[in-house]
């Protein structure tokens, strides 16, 4: 199409496209790009749409939404929805180790819990469940009765416990990778960046590694910016005679966002003599 309409007009045309973030990721984006064709990914959350209870939603409303929410933009209305930044196939890849770390993390906890919840059924004590020769201690335990594990439920303990177990050698060769992958190939400016970050205490190897990936890949001009991408920003509800504060807006990058917060009370934890605790602290009891 682009071919024909060049040979009509003598000139190459510009062509501009858009799609929402999604599943598909950025391949899109960069393939649109590589051809020569302008394309902005767009946050779908963004985007305004009816507020009704009942709304019509089809491909052909939303393509049209897409098309209507494109040319404002290009009118020069850059609040009408949020561009998303793509990040380059490097930090793309950069991220991965840590958000897997993070997705087993999660898992090691279900299946910690799940054990924990079954022998809190029988009143039996837990132990230390994620060492290798738990097993062996466990068949030597006994329920309040006095007697050993039903066999039906002790074979559920076993499988839940191998679960755990390839868990957590996962995440030790995951750790030993990224500790490698740091060593081997990190850019130097973010490594510059990630060492900084683990000068302050309650930062350690995973926290800040994840901070440098999800945040500080970007240029951020002020704090505004940062509260922002982060979802972090006041969602203040001021109408009429009503003035309210909802919280935090939680628009952002949501790992970077449980990242910063568990930094916050880390902070507090580590560092409870900072000027910056001492300010939260007399906020915090002065607001009751």
């Amino acid at each position: 199409v682009k071919a024909r309409a060049t040979s009509k007009l003598g000139a190459a045309p510009r062509v501009v496209s858009c799609y929402e973030a999604g599943y598909d990721g950025f391949w899109l984006h960069r393939r649109l790009e590589a051809a020569g064709i302008t394309n902005f990914v767009f946050d779908p959350a963004s985007i305004a749409v009816e507020q009704r209870s009942r709304r019509a939603k089809t491909d052909r409303i939303d393509g049209e939404l897409l098309l209507r929410t494109l040319m404002a933009y290009l009118r020069g209305e850059p609040r009408v929805v949020r561009i998303v930044r793509v990040p380059s196939v490097a930090e793309e890849d950069a991220r991965r180790i840590s958000r897997e770390r993070e997705r087993l993390v999660t898992e090691q906890t279900a299946h910690t819990n799940r054990i924990k919840a079954l022998l809190r059924l029988l009143g039996m004590a837990v132990g230390a469940l994620r060492r290798r020769n738990w097993l062996a201690w466990l068949e030597q335990q006994r329920d309040w009765q006095g007697q050993p594990l039903p066999p039906q439920l002790l074979a559920e303990v076993k499988r839940e416990h191998a679960r755990l177990m390839l868990v957590r050698d996962q995440l030790k060769a995951l750790e030993q990778a990224q500790a490698a992958a740091q060593a081997a190939a990190t850019p130097a400016p973010m490594a510059k960046r990630r060492d900084q970050l683990q000068q302050l205490k309650a930062l350690g190897p995973a926290f800040a590694t994840t901070l440098v990936q999800e945040v500080f890949y970007k240029d951020f001009r002020n704090r505004r910016e940062v509260a922002s991408y982060c979802g972090l920003a006041p969602s203040p509800w001021q109408s009429g005679g009503i003035d309210r504060e909802q919280g935090i807006s939680k628009a952002g990058n949501r790992r970077a966002r449980h990242k910063t917060i568990e930094l916050a009370w880390l902070w507090l934890r580590h560092q409870p003599d900072s000027a910056l605790s001492r300010w939260f602290r007399t906020r915090t009891e002065n607001a009751g």
